[in-house]
């Protein structure tokens, strides 16, 4: 149950000028809270009412200051309104401090959140990437639910961020929203760098991460059998766009390359040694990393079938995510393959059982 607001004004009446005006000062209530603050005014005290907190009389300075009171009572409501809002319950102090412009309201954890991705958001094709972006968009999304239902506020102060509250988030993600071990991990995993964040800006004194311990789930990587792989080497599609897909699946599982990786391709990264063996030699895109990569006889054959089809200096011409993700699955109910195919799977089935494979059908020019 909310705690109700009390607005007073008074005069300080020992502060009277010889004009008989006194200044008038405020008092907030809340609970058990209270804050004086001064309004900035000058009443009368022989035409001042009390209990009412307002002057008498309709001369032009009694309706000025009973104006700027009704103005004041106004903003100082308005305030204490958007900290029930933020934070659920709200003091004195804090109220006056917000009135006054004074640190007003405290740092939030959804506000920085928002603040954070909004950041983020301006950095994605520089150096920071969209998939991430939408992480972060998701986490934001599911920790605001669970602040609305929770707490029936639309946001806490980082004072309020408790062990508990981390607890009772972590039950919501994996029992109500059912989610599994690593996918409850993608929006704690952002929550948590919000709460450095914090740390860092020294809004907080402790990280109440502490002693969470996450339940993570096992990581498997799926990967093709050689049988299944060269299904789909064989495999003919009468699509143009099924048939690059799975050339560039098929590029993948010889080269171990990332689907980022392969579309940033060019001929700058082709390099032939002096014994003719053409390697690739690139900079990973998630790490940074060099990467030296000999390549086999059907990655370059690959290469050849679509020398012709570059754009600009791109060594390929790499369809969107969404299509080769669409396109692999329809790829593997055709091929028999009965469980799900990504693109990442490609690159960690590994192409060392790969090396019997002399020829290609569907991969030559």
């Amino acid at each position: 149950m909310k705690e109700e607001l009390k607005v007073l004004f008074y005069l300080k009446k020992q502060q009277a000028k010889a004009n008989g005006l006194c200044p008038v000062m405020g008092r907030i209530s809340i609970g058990r809270t209270m804050a004086q603050f001064a309004a900035k005014l000058e009443a009368d005290a022989t035409k001042w009412d009390a209990k009412a907190g307002r002057m008498t009389g309709k001369s032009n300075h009694a309706l000025d200051v009973n104006r700027k009171i009704d103005k004041i009572n106004l903003t100082i409501n308005a305030r204490y309104k958007e900290i029930l809002t933020n934070k659920g319950k709200a003091t004195a102090e804090e109220v006056k401090n917000a009135f006054q412009g004074i640190a007003s309201v405290q740092e939030t954890l959804l506000k920085l959140f928002a603040e954070h991705n909004e950041t983020y958001r301006k950095r994605v094709g520089i150096d920071r990437e969209e998939t991430t972006y939408k992480k972060y968009c998701n986490a934001y999304r599911h920790l605001s639910d669970f602040i609305q239902k929770k707490y029936r506020v639309r946001d806490i102060s980082f004072k309020q961020l408790t062990f508990a509250f981390i607890e009772a988030f972590d039950f919501y993600l994996r029992v109500e929203l059912k989610m599994k071990p690593n996918t409850v991990l993608r929006s704690i995993v952002p929550f948590r760098k919000m709460v450095r964040i914090a740390q860092n800006k020294g809004i907080i004194p402790r990280d109440p991460f502490t002693e969470y311990k996450p339940e993570r789930g096992k990581s498997v990587h799926r990967t093709l059998t050689s049988e299944e792989l060269q299904a789909i080497m064989n495999a003919s599609f009468p699509s143009y766009f099924r048939n690059l897909t799975r050339d560039m699946f098929v590029f993948a599982a010889f080269t171990g390359m990332a689907y980022a990786d392969i579309k940033q391709l060019t001929c700058k990264d082709l390099v032939t040694t002096d014994d003719g063996n053409l390697w690739i030699v690139k900079a990973r895109k998630k790490t940074g990393t060099v990467s030296r990569i000999r390549l086999l006889d059907i990655p370059v054959r690959i290469i050849e079938k679509y020398k012709d089809e570059r754009i600009g200096d791109k060594v390929f011409p790499m369809p969107e995510y969404t299509t080769v993700d669409v396109n692999l699955k329809r790829i593997a109910e055709i091929c028999g393959i009965n469980r799900s195919v990504s693109f990442h799977c490609g690159r960690h089935s590994g192409f060392s059982f790969l090396l019997k494979f002399n020829s290609l059908q569907n991969i030559s020019a």
